[in-house]
């Protein structure tokens, strides 16, 4: 047995002879199967912790209701995703499983995210404006009013577009501005950025520079899917509109289309073409209301001259006679000098009274007797200096209403007759300026209609019978145009130049109607014109 016992103890454990890795070794070759099995892979997940350090890369975490995947999305691959992830997101991610043997776990470099359909593209847009929302970017008193007649108006749109066309189209029909345009892309990867960079452009720009700064901006574009208008969605473009100085009216899509730049801009319009009718108004409409407000301030100024004069007749009739003004002060000062005597009289009873209680030395005595006589003069002096400001501040007092009054109507006349002045240079201003935009108008409709006739005479049948060709009709005045019908013609009639037409009736027909072509030794005879 003991024998035995010896040989067990010398023999091998089992498994002895197994290869020993090395934990680099082993976490290798866990990569290169990871990689190898799973080279490319989409995955549909909901986004969970999203992380955003300083280096610029982005790590988060895709999960199910069973599993989580880790996500990373390094820095240059980050500046190209069209979609950033965030919190709660259904998206699609796409990429490549490896692994990180610093933590020993599994991880998917992602390189592209897309939002996992318009399902939820709406939680993903209804999500990011309870946020801004939050923010007070969409509250009504960051809201500016439009100006009312804007001199330069700036456009971002793309200018190959039909919106542009008819913003340009309405404006020139309502009233003619002028019109700045930032080209951009109104849809796809670069639309956020270009649209935020023209808004603070035209904010950027400085009043009186080579550039005009625009006293309103239009953002428009065309109807199109969700997917078309996400560029406006993006959270650059809605913080970009509610940062602008300038008043800015949303245009995008039609009108049951809704984007976020919407809720931030100070004025919504349903199509391009109602932002074009919202930035300026009609002439002819202002005409005339032009024409009703100076009738309207001629009656103003007859009005404003005739009240004060009525009021002034009133007040003088409510004033009342001067010595009604001090009855009620004379009674009370008899009133209080009735009740001055017994007072007096209890207060000596009083200090008597103590002085016999305490006796004060006579010195004292006459000192306080000398402060109260002093004090008594004094409220005396004061009480002649009262009754005599309480007699006369009635009397001022009249006399400055009086004058208040005086000057009043002289203002109101000074101010009428100064508004009427400038209302009257204001509307022969507008005159001239109507006038002269009427004779523009003109000048260009004459312009054009001289350019159409000479178009018309350029490219009619005129000019090219003058060259020597003619018109052959047949016997119904039907223009003759193969040699099947002219041989099937029995008259004929040539149209020339100057309307000049000959009939033909031909006795014999030719068997070939294809023109003839010289021979190099005979010469061309020159065409001859009747």
């Amino acid at each position: 047995m003991d024998l035995l016992d010896d040989d067990m103890d010398d023999a091998p454990e089992p498994g002895s002879n197994a290869h020993e890795f090395t934990v680099s070794e082993l976490s290798g070759a866990v990569k290169r199967s990871i990689e190898d099995q799973f080279g490319r892979v989409r995955v549909r997940a909901e986004v969970g912790r999203v992380s955003r350090p300083g280096s610029g890369h982005l790590y988060f975490d895709l999960k199910d209701d069973r599993a989580v995947l880790a996500a990373v999305t390094w820095k240059g691959q980050a500046a190209r995703l069209i979609q950033r992830p965030e919190e709660g997101m259904e998206v699609i991610a796409t990429g490549r499983l490896t692994t990180f043997p610093g933590q020993s776990k599994y991880q998917m470099i992602v390189d592209q995210i897309e939002p996992a359909g318009a399902g939820a593209l709406m939680a993903m847009l209804e999500k990011r404006r309870k946020a801004l929302a939050a923010e007070g970017l969409f509250d009504q008193d960051r809201k500016r009013a439009l100006p009312f007649l804007p001199r330069v108006i700036g456009v971002v749109t793309s200018p190959s577009g039909a919106v542009i066309r008819d913003i340009l189209h309405r404006l020139r029909d309502r009233f003619p501005t002028h019109v700045i345009i930032w080209p951009v892309a109104v849809q796809g990867d670069g639309c956020a950025t270009q649209v935020t960079a023209a808004i603070q452009g035209f904010n950027a720009l400085t009043p009186g520079g080579a550039i005009p700064r625009p006293d309103l901006i239009i953002v428009a574009r065309g109807g199109g899917s969700l997917e078309d208008l996400w560029g406006f969605n993006e959270e650059s473009v809605v913080r970009a509109a509610a940062a602008s100085d300038i008043p800015l009216i949303s245009a995008v899509g039609h009108e049951t289309d809704t984007t976020l730049i919407d809720f931030a801009s100070d004025m919504r319009a349903p199509t391009p073409t109602a932002a074009a009718e919202m930035a300026v108004p009609v002439r002819a409409d202002l005409a005339v209301r032009l024409a009703e407000t100076g009738a309207r301030m001629a009656r103003s100024n007859a009005q404003a001259i005739q009240r004060p004069r009525q009021r002034l007749r009133d007040l003088a009739r409510a004033l009342g006679r001067p010595a009604a003004l001090t009855e009620g002060a004379r009674q009370r000062l008899d009133l209080w000098g009735g009740r001055l005597e017994p007072a007096l009289r209890q207060l000596a009873r009083a200090r008597r009274q103590q002085l016999a209680a305490r006796p004060m030395p006579a010195a004292m005595l006459r000192q306080f007797t000398q402060g109260k006589r002093a004090g008594l003069d004094r409220a005396l002096m004061r009480l002649d200096g009262a009754r005599t400001r309480r007699l006369d501040r009635p009397r001022d007092r009249l006399a400055q209403l009086r004058d208040r009054l005086d000057n009043s109507l002289v203002r109101v006349v000074a101010t009428t007759r100064r508004a009427t002045v400038q209302q009257g240079a204001r509307l022969a201003d507008l005159d001239q300026r109507l006038v002269a935009a009427m004779a523009r108008v003109c000048r260009q409709r004459q312009d054009a209609l001289v350019r159409l006739d000479r178009m018309r005479l350029s490219l009619g049948h005129e000019q090219t019978l003058r060259r020597g060709f003619v018109i052959v009709r047949g016997p119904d005045g039907g223009v003759v145009t193969t040699p099947e019908a002219a041989a099937q013609t029995p008259r004929m009639e040539l149209q020339f130049a100057g309307d000049r037409r000959v009939a033909v009736r031909p006795d014999a027909r030719p068997t070939s109607l294809r023109p003839r072509i010289p021979s190099a030794a005979s010469p061309r005879r020159p065409n001859r014109r009747r």
